[in-house]
């Protein structure tokens, strides 16, 4: 995080807690589900921000056609239902008691779409998973409709595969369900938080059918100024809301509006907090200052920019969002972000598809056996590149390939690929903010890997800070839902949260060196572009 940013934290130091208050802290739980793009965990932190109990399992990715990605909605919700029950036994197990769970905060992958039927609340397609490219040909039609260049001054989303909007228009151009749902006006909308919502407390029976500001500005859908539903993006899209129902907005951290659990060991356990994967991250690395950031690496990799209270629309390639809204008298903040479409997937494209290692935590052994990358360049465009490029029709190419190349080095570049996108993305948040960051916080899978940690440091030639407990996505939903019960009333109260211990990578490479590797990557780029045409595009467009 920035440095400037860390002293203006420090400058509201306050006393430290007494010994009772952190007694108290210590015996007060939050649960948080962390629903992710591959699978699902439910850990139950202290009011120190410690982890006491935890169960993750993975879920089923579907992959019908060439850049198509879906997963069944009952099974996400399955998923999270059994790692409640899994990880709250293990709490009991440890002597401690339901009742001490105050609340219970949710995160959840953004953009996938899920679409269901109001009169028997069971889905009618699979959710479109946030990857899925086969919207390309629809967003090349959008951009001609009259309108398009405006709309990311409104939401702060360019047209392109990722937002919800392009799979909702889609699954009603395509789906006869969906298209008679939407006929009968019972067609429900939501991304994966609002699905999560609507059937952990009781699916029609309750019918909660809300969404938090961050996950709601994901859509394309919500006014970034005011955070309600723009009428002038909705009419772009075609869309009636009173045919396709949109779910309310709310704040991040609410007492009511997320209602409770229906069913299980947790059974009536209030739910209050929800949010964004990506944000949640930005709020467990306590990014609350304007010019914090964080970089997550997860299946994709995203980097939020605390920008303050007001959105900044950006000019070079970045995303404007809702980066959190405690709600009360609080101010919904804003971020930049820069999102990466592949990370982690890369690595488990190496470990599935090459077969180079048994496992996705054995890549940095295998590009450990080189010294670098021998030249080789991975951009690992499998669904086109995201921020700040926005390419579609690029895919997935390497080059400096050699009979020197061993798979060490092609392990090493497929890492690198996240390192060097940063970078990109790094490059267009100074332009747009008009300042540098002089640290950058990270969590997330991949950030476990000392090898792809040092060489981000050597990358973005500024030093890299990993804290030691990385859970820091689950850890954010848990603060959001512990704000709305009291457990924590300021932020100056998280303030020593998962700050003990934290390892700080610092650039081990000269800038001349570091810029000559950037350049032969931003050539690559180049080089990638145009793979996609409209003779090879997959079915369905």
């Amino acid at each position: 995080m920035a440095g400037s940013a860390r002293a203006a934290q420090a400058d509201h130091h306050i006393d430290p807690a007494s010994e009772h208050n952190e007694e108290n802290l210590k015996s007060w739980y939050i649960g948080s589900i962390d629903q992710g793009t591959t699978s699902t965990r439910f850990l139950i932190f202290n009011g120190l921000g410690v982890p006491v109990a935890s169960h993750q399992i993975e879920f089923k990715q579907m992959y019908p056609h060439s850049g198509w990605m879906e997963q069944d909605p009952h099974e996400i919700v399955q998923s999270v239902q059994t790692c409640i029950e899994e990880a709250t036994k293990s709490f009991i197990e440890l002597g401690n008691s339901t009742d001490d769970i105050k609340a219970i905060g949710i995160t959840s992958q953004r953009e996938t779409t899920v679409l269901w039927d109001a009169d028997t609340g069971k889905p009618l397609y699979n959710a479109i998973a946030w990857p899925d490219t086969r919207t390309q040909g629809l967003v090349r039609e959008l951009k001609g409709r009259k309108g398009a260049d405006r709309l990311q001054d409104i939401c702060g989303l360019p047209l392109s595969t990722y937002p919800s909007a392009l799979k909702l228009t889609w699954l009603l151009r395509n789906v006869k369900e969906v298209q008679q749902a939407c006929d009968a006006a019972k067609l429900m909308f939501g991304t994966i938080d609002t699905w999560l919502l609507y059937s952990l407390n009781g699916g029609k029976d309750k019918n909660v059918h809300v969404t938090d500001s961050t996950n709601a500005s994901r859509t394309m859908f919500v006014d970034l100024h005011t955070l309600e539903y723009s009428s002038k993006v909705l009419e772009f899209f075609q869309l009636d809301p009173k045919k396709v129902l949109l779910p309310k907005i709310v704040p991040c951290s609410d007492a009511e509006a997320f209602g409770s659990l229906a069913s299980g060991i947790l059974k009536g356990k209030k739910i209050t907090g929800c949010l964004g994967d990506q944000s949640a991250a930005l709020v467990g690395q306590l990014g609350f200052e304007p010019g914090m950031a964080k970089n997550t690496y997860g299946t994709g990799c995203f980097l939020l920019y605390n920008v303050g209270e007001k959105p900044v629309m950006s000019t070079h390639g970045l995303l404007a969002t809702v980066a959190y809204h405690f709600g009360g008298k609080r101010k919904p903040v804003y971020a930049l972000e820069g999102s990466i479409a592949v990370a982690g997937s890369a690595v488990k494209y190496v470990v599935n598809n090459l077969k180079f290692v048994q496992s996705s935590d054995k890549i940095s052994d295998c590009a450990a056996t080189v010294k670098d990358n021998g030249g080789c360049y991975f951009v690992t465009a499998f669904s086109g590149l995201f921020a700040p490029y926005w390419i579609d029709d690029a895919r997935g190419t390497m080059f400096g390939i050699t009979q020197y190349t061993q798979q060490g080095h092609i392990a090493r570049a497929a890492m690198e690929a996240t390192c060097f996108q940063t970078k990109a993305i790094l490059d267009a948040m100074e332009k747009d903010s008009g300042h540098k960051l002089t640290e950058l916080a990270v969590d997330g899978g991949m950030s476990n890997s000392d090898l792809c940690m040092q060489s981000q440091a050597d990358i973005i030639n500024i030093p890299v800070d990993r804290p030691v407990m990385r859970e820091t996505t689950a850890l954010g939903a848990a603060i959001v839902a512990g704000f709305a019960v009291d457990v924590w009333k300021e932020f100056e109260e998280l303030k020593e949260i998962n700050r003990e211990d934290r390892t700080i990578f610092k650039p081990r490479i000269s800038q001349e060196e570091s810029d000559k590797m950037y350049r032969r990557w931003t050539k690559a780029v180049e080089m990638s572009k145009g793979w996609l045409n409209s003779d090879s595009e997959s079915p369905s467009q």
